[in-house]
């Protein structure tokens, strides 16, 4: 019925992206079973490249993200307004660089991140008022760094949203859209990244880019021409 050049595609996102299982036990993890971000795939490998030892990251909206977020960088502190998902996420969420705290919904829980004066190399707005978020956000961003949109998409139907990106633009960042798939959904969306002109964030390895999951180029030359013939 289907073709075997169409059937390794779907083993692909079966094995490398495990895509079946995000969806099926509705958890956002890679194929190991670690935890990453419920951003879109090219979004996510496009970040994984980076080496974040030295940075602190200030997230609205927590989730499996903040575990990725922890897992890289030196400190992550993560804003919960639900106070029913804040105690579970407290109890789930352990890590010696994840700081998880609860924030009432409206004003407060936006201007979290002005309580300290410290900047943020990384900001991701993945939670409510997402306007209100990205207005905060910039006044706490460090030169260099970035700020995360997620769900960016919703800029078609949402003022929010276009709000939200409007903001971020008029702050002379720069957009980078990430579309694609991912984990949990069997639909599109888009992750954003606005980037602050001066971003020098360090790769940990020694090329840009890598080669994504499912690369071609990331086999030897035996197994490449091996999966070439068998796709004749």
């Amino acid at each position: 019925m289907y073709s075997e050049k169409f059937l390794k595609f779907i083993e692909m996102w079966e094995k490398d992206f495990a895509i079946s299982r995000t969806i099926d036990e509705k958890v956002c993890i890679d194929r190991d079973g670690n935890p990453i971000p419920w951003y879109t795939y090219p979004a996510i490998e496009y970040l994984s490249q980076f080496d974040y030892s030295n940075k602190k990251v200030f997230e609205f909206g927590v989730g499996n993200s903040s575990l990725f977020w922890a897992e890289r960088a030196q400190k992550v502190i993560s804003i919960e307004d639900n106070i029913k998902w804040f105690e579970k996420w407290q109890k789930e969420l352990k890590h010696k660089n994840l700081t998880v705290l609860w924030r009432d919904e409206g004003e407060i829980y936006e201007n979290a991140i002005l309580e300290k004066r410290e900047k943020q190399d990384v900001i991701i707005i993945d939670g409510k008022r997402r306007y209100q978020c990205a207005e905060t956000a910039l006044k706490r961003l460090k030169k260099g760094g970035m700020i995360i949109l997620d769900d960016s998409d919703r800029i078609n139907t949402s003022e929010e949203y276009k709000k939200a990106v409007a903001i971020l633009k008029s702050a002379n960042l720069l957009q980078v859209d990430f579309y694609g798939f991912c984990p949990m959904n069997n639909y599109t969306k888009t992750t954003s990244v606005f980037f602050d002109r001066t971003f020098n964030f360090k790769s940990k390895f020694d090329v840009q880019p890598i080669s994504g999951l499912g690369n071609l180029w990331s086999m030897s030359r035996k197994k490449r021409k091996e999966r070439y013939n068998e796709q004749k």
